[in-house]
């Protein structure tokens, strides 16, 4: 149902059993799929391109005009959103700096509340933002992420599979996957173990202790981060989980957060 108070241009591509509700404002270059519902005063603007399922609440506004000084008027801003997500209240997110790139949302994301999200971004699947989370340009958010209210995250920053950022945290660095980081500068505090056992039907203590192991190699050594991953596959058991921590490491080109809490 498409209420007659919502301005949607006739070149807009509207597909089934769409919800758009009075004050809603969808331009022409844009793609909604199928039962997606957009809420009164949602702004859904040129360039993006959303799946199935999608909810779009009051105020959000979806591909704005990127706020980066290497953004040119000659460029179209592109957003790419999948299927199934929650987008709450004032959440802002900005379209790519160049028409060939695009900000990509991936499925079954919730997106709280004053949540701004830069250009050029790349949301995976299953990942939570609190309230007025704050991601800056060309960041990558991986599967099952969590990042409570306030944290920021800053310019080309990872976060990695799993992992956790407590409320108010800020990163400059990148987040290890499985793996929670609190505090100001950030610092790890152990592995995520609540999301790993809801995500990993195969997660078993063994995994959990090699987590723990790993992440003591990597925190708490007094060695570099290339012998850190030598000594993870020397000393642990190899796994999928592992590797993917290990590969994380040896494609950063921020570094990563190493600094713990001094229990750990």
């Amino acid at each position: 149902m498409i209420s007659p108070l919502a301005h949607v241009d006739p070149a807009a591509r509207i597909g089934a059993n769409v919800d758009i509700r009075p004050f809603a404002y969808i331009e022409g270059d844009v793609t909604i799929g199928d039962n997606c519902v957009i809420m009164p005063h949602a702004c859904v603007l040129n360039g993006t391109t959303m799946g199935a399922g999608n909810v779009i609440h009051q105020n959000t506004v979806i591909c704005a005009e990127p706020q980066s000084f290497r953004y040119e008027k000659s460029q179209r801003p592109r957003v790419v959103i999948g299927n199934n997500n929650v987008i709450r209240e004032n959440v802002v997110i900005a379209g790519s700096n160049r028409t060939e790139d695009a900000t990509s949302i991936g499925d079954n994301n919730h997106l709280m509340n004053k949540v701004h999200i830069c250009h050029d971004v790349h949301i995976s699947n299953h990942c939570v933002l609190g309230i007025s989370v704050s991601v800056a340009g060309a960041c990558e958010i991986q599967d099952y992420a969590i990042l409570s209210s306030a944290a920021m995250v800053q310019r080309r920053v990872r976060v990695g599979k799993m992992a956790l950022l407590q409320s108010g945290c800020r990163v400059q660095k990148d987040v290890l996957p499985y793996a929670i980081f609190g505090g100001n500068p950030a610092l790890y505090h152990g592995v995520n173990t609540k999301v790993i056992l809801q995500a990993l039907p195969h997660a078993d203590d063994r995994l959990l202790r090699h987590l723990v192991n790993t992440f003591r190699l990597i925190t708490a050594g007094n060695f570099s981060l290339e012998d850190a991953v030598i000594k993870i596959h020397e000393q642990i058991s190899p796994s999928p989980e592992i590797t993917n921590i290990t590969d994380f490491i040896s494609t950063t080109e921020n570094g990563i957060i190493r600094a713990a809490e001094a229990e750990y």
